[in-house]
């Protein structure tokens, strides 16, 4: 069971402490919720399926209504304010590989659009439907995921590609193998996604980026299949697994793929560090990622980031002890939390420098690190919403860069609060990514709610392209970054891609308009939505 307007299982919830929300309303003033659509409401708005009478496709509205959004704040505001534009004509569950090269055909003779879907957990909007004369059918992945081998002498693994992360674990774990990948949508997101998007896990300085596991697998195509083996390696011209790899649905369905797996860690443990500064504490990660020390995972947060994850985690009398306890150490309010992850017992933090806060906060950490997504929703309805936007720089820029994007937020609207923070969540020996999180207060309006949203995500996108970061770091392309990959790109790679797509997908069925986009039809406006931003508006 999953929540059709929020994150999540409707049985978890996070609820915000009081003492936190204190802290909120001190900065963005005091929350306003208000009421959310019904979702008896938005399926009255839904209009009949143009793919009625289809053998094996579901046209229910229910059904077309939990497919047609993901989790990106402009997909949160259609559907919590009922504003809910588009959404496919059917849902389809394949079950095999033939199956799903049965609907591409369909497709073909209904002349349809196709979108995979794998998690729905999705941040930039790759798996929203848009306005077309053509119908859509979203092809659900979730019943593609079994185990179909393990070759324990080479350490691979091949898994149906709609397998969700816990059943990826589940399956290896009698083995004594794991994956390692940890998203923080490792509960819904899949396998196939995490190609498809380039996704990292939270351990990638350990297990590595999921380009890393991607060892080979079967991508269906509108022009026929492409089979990737797992070689070891290959001189043999360009590499096409890079070709799969954040394809995020152009070119075809993934189906399956084979993975590189490891041996279950022993030791496993996760410890704190704290720094007087923000520079300090990059400097120590820089060092470490350097001299190639061992360590599964360095996430390090800025000061407001250190503050609002201590005092948002439910635990006043811990903050307040740990406030006194740094202040006599004089760690000010610019010091930093540095989380450790380490798979190595030999390893200590201290390594590190920095004040070495033992394993209780990291361990803390372990324990909710799938669960704090949840705590979206309580802000939601406390009347504050949140979005997040990351990148990935050379460590020259790391300091300058997160400075950058944390004041481009601000500067979007001067005149209104936003709290705004950062941390590094993946490090690597030449830079990092930074991870930058921001909350604003919610309005009534929703036209008003995606306005504030678009001023500051295309200020902050351009903050991050100026000091020569991807505009992607792990949540891929979509339908949000889009008009910025021209820039990254620049017109040769831009064709390259264009061109794989005419070759995968001649006919253009494939997701259209999400990883290259689609421009206005003549004469047609795209309203108040920025370049940048097309497509976004509910």
């Amino acid at each position: 069971m999953r929540r059709w307007n929020g994150w999540g299982d409707p049985a978890v919830d996070y609820p915000i402490p009081p003492t936190g929300l204190e802290y909120l309303q001190g900065i963005l003033g005091v929350g306003r919720p208000i009421e959310d659509a019904e979702r008896e409401q938005i399926l009255a708005t839904i209009p009949p399926s143009r793919l009625s009478g289809q053998p094996g496709l579901a046209t229910a509205a229910d059904v077309r209504l939990t497919h047609a959004r993901g989790q990106s704040l402009p997909d949160w505001i259609a559907l919590r304010y009922g504003r809910l534009s588009t959404t496919p004509d059917a849902v389809a569950y394949p079950e095999s590989e033939a199956e799903v090269r049965a609907l591409l055909d369909l497709g073909q003779r209904l002349d349809a659009h196709l979108i995979p879907y794998g998690g729905g957990t999705s941040v930039v909007g790759h798996i929203n439907p848009l306005p077309s004369d053509h119908p859509t059918l979203t092809v659900d992945l979730s019943r593609l995921n079994r185990l179909l081998a393990v070759d324990e002498t080479s350490r691979l693994a091949t898994f149906e590609a709609g397998v969700r992360g816990p059943q990826i674990e589940a399956q290896l774990v009698g083995r004594g193998f794991t994956l390692g990948h940890f998203p923080q949508s490792f509960e819904y997101s899949t396998l196939g996604g995490w190609i498809a998007t380039r996704s990292s896990g939270q351990q990638s300085l350990y297990y590595g980026r999921i380009e890393d596991l991607f060892a080979g697998g079967h991508l269906e195509a509108p022009s026929g299949p492409l089979d990737l083996l797992p070689f070891p390696a290959s001189a043999a011209g360009p590499d096409l697994r890079h070709t799969v790899l954040g394809c995020e649905g152009r070119l075809g369905i993934i189906t399956r793929a084979t993975v590189r797996i490891r041996p279950r860690p022993s030791d496993e443990r996760f410890s704190a560090v704290f720094f007087r500064s923000w520079p300090e504490g990059v400097e120590a990660v820089r060092q470490a990622v350097q001299r190639r020390l061992p360590f599964s995972m360095l996430r390090l947060s800025d000061p407001v980031e250190t503050d609002t994850t201590l005092r948002l985690g439910g635990r006043p009398s811990l903050v307040r002890w740990g406030r006194r306890a740094l202040g006599a150490l004089r760690y000010g309010d610019g010091c930093c939390l540095l989380i450790v992850g380490s798979t190595d017992r030999r390893l200590g933090a201290r390594v590190l420098g920095g004040l070495p806060a033992g394993a209780p906060i990291g361990e803390i950490w372990r324990r909710s690190r799938f669960r704090t997504p949840y705590l979206r929703n309580s802000l939601w309805s406390s009347g504050y919403a949140l979005d997040t936007v990351e990148t990935a720089v050379p460590w020259s820029q790391v300091v300058a860069c997160a400075r950058a994007m944390i004041s481009s937020l601000g500067e979007a609207q001067p005149d209104e609060p936003v709290l705004a923070f950062a941390h590094l969540s993946h490090v690597y020996v030449d830079g990092a990514s930074i991870y930058a999180t921001f909350l604003f207060p919610r309005r009534p309006d929703p036209d008003e709610m995606l306005d504030r949203w678009l001023r500051m995500k295309a200020s902050v996108s351009r903050a991050i392209l100026d000091h020569g970061g991807t505009i992607s770091h792990q949540h891929g392309v979509g339908l949000d970054h889009a008009g910025y990959l021209a820039r990254e790109k620049g017109p040769a790679g831009i064709a390259v891609l264009t061109a794989a797509c005419r070759v995968f997908d001649p006919e253009g069925r494939m997701n259209p308009g999400k990883l290259l986009p689609l421009e206005a039809p003549p004469g047609e406006s795209l309203g108040a939505c920025p370049p940048e931003l097309r497509g976004r508006q509910s």
